[in-house]
């Protein structure tokens, strides 16, 4: 049977809670992602029948998918240990010696957000994941000496969300290269249902799927809400989540019944009211809502391009129909404009 991981290291985000709490413990129990999981057993199962390391992985794609949770099941799949870090915090090549130094053999590194490694540390990672070896420096100037430093063999798991920052000589280092997708309503309510089972919260079958899709096909959000309407069930009702508990939840945080926020909204009411619908440069929505560009790229317009309510061209962005008709707003031209806010 395999051993549980020892768990070291880090970057302060993977505590007790996070390993017990809604954060699946083996791949087996996750929900969705059934082909990625297929792909990753094979190679588990075959790196454990030949005694190896596991190769290298590379998980991308958008936050909150699982990418951290594949991360995390994998050693209890080999029954290995992990050290836990992030590219933000190794800012130098000395950074990365305490966690390949000391790694067990067949144990996990795992990366996240590798995609912010500096060059310096991402050149200094091919001799390890290659060859398992590093060179360290002794000295300085004509008494400087180097040290040849074998690794025992392990495995690197990296998590990013821009796979394209990464340099191609490092993305080819990594023998498994999975993309994780979003969730289907389907998946995204057996995950609810599972969560609040976990929380020993009671909830309703049809306020499930509603928190479903209200939830961007993200499990992260979709296990957030499911705390918030938990904390509004306890304050405002019996404790139980209702179809009508949840919706009344969801309004007071400003989800609407597709999934849109109070800033998703106010970006599409911006770009209709005052550029007519576009199109327009992210920097003058940004400038105008008084908003944050990075935030606006990141988190806001991602949804609004997978619902089709916006379009990026090389002029600006543009408004699509849908966002008019979900909005209740008119197009310029076609009579009275009214805003949200």
């Amino acid at each position: 049977m395999a051993r549980e991981p020892v768990v070291t290291g880090g970057n302060g985000g993977e505590d007790e809670r996070d390993l017990k709490g809604l954060r699946p413990q083996r791949m087996q129990d996750m929900v969705g992602q059934r082909d990625v999981y297929a792909r990753l057993q094979v190679a588990v199962e075959a790196a454990r029948m030949r005694g190896d390391a596991l190769g290298h992985i590379l998980f991308d794609g958008p936050p909150g998918l699982g990418k951290t949770t594949f991360a995390l099941c994998i050693p209890r799949e080999i029954g290995s240990s992990i050290q836990l870090t992030s590219g933000a915090i190794l800012k130098a090549p000395k950074d990365l010696l305490p966690y390949l130094s000391n790694a067990p053999e067949k144990s996990v590194l795992f990366i996240d957000e590798i995609h912010r490694l500096p060059k310096a540390v991402e050149e200094y990672l091919y001799t390890a994941m290659e060859d398992f070896r590093i060179d360290i420096v002794l000295g300085e100037g004509v008494s400087a000496r180097t040290i040849n430093l074998h690794l025992k063999p392990f495995t690197l798991i990296g998590a990013t969300t821009r796979a394209g920052l990464l340099s191609g000589p490092l993305r080819d280092r990594f023998q498994i290269r999975e993309t994780l997708g979003f969730y289907n309503e389907q998946e995204l309510t057996e995950i609810l249902h599972r969560s609040a089972g976990n929380l020993e919260i009671p909830i309703r079958e049809d306020a499930a799927r509603e928190l479903a899709r209200r939830s961007r096909g993200t499990p992260r959000i979709a296990n957030n809400q499911l705390l918030w309407v938990r904390d509004f069930a306890t304050s405002r009702a019996d404790g139980e989540i209702t179809l009508e508990v949840a919706r009344a939840a969801l309004t007071m945080a400003g989800i609407d019944e597709l999934g849109l926020n109070r800033t998703d909204r106010q970006y599409l009411d911006t770009l209709i009211r005052v550029f007519q619908g576009g199109p327009a440069g992210i920097e003058a929505i940004g400038h105008t809502m008084n908003g944050s560009i990075d935030t606006l790229e990141d988190e806001v317009e991602p949804f609004l391009l997978r619902m089709e309510m916006l379009v990026r061209t090389p002029r600006g962005r543009i408004v699509t129909q849908r966002a008019y008709h979900h909005l209740g707003m008119k197009p310029a031209g076609g009579g009275t404009q009214r805003g949200l806010f």
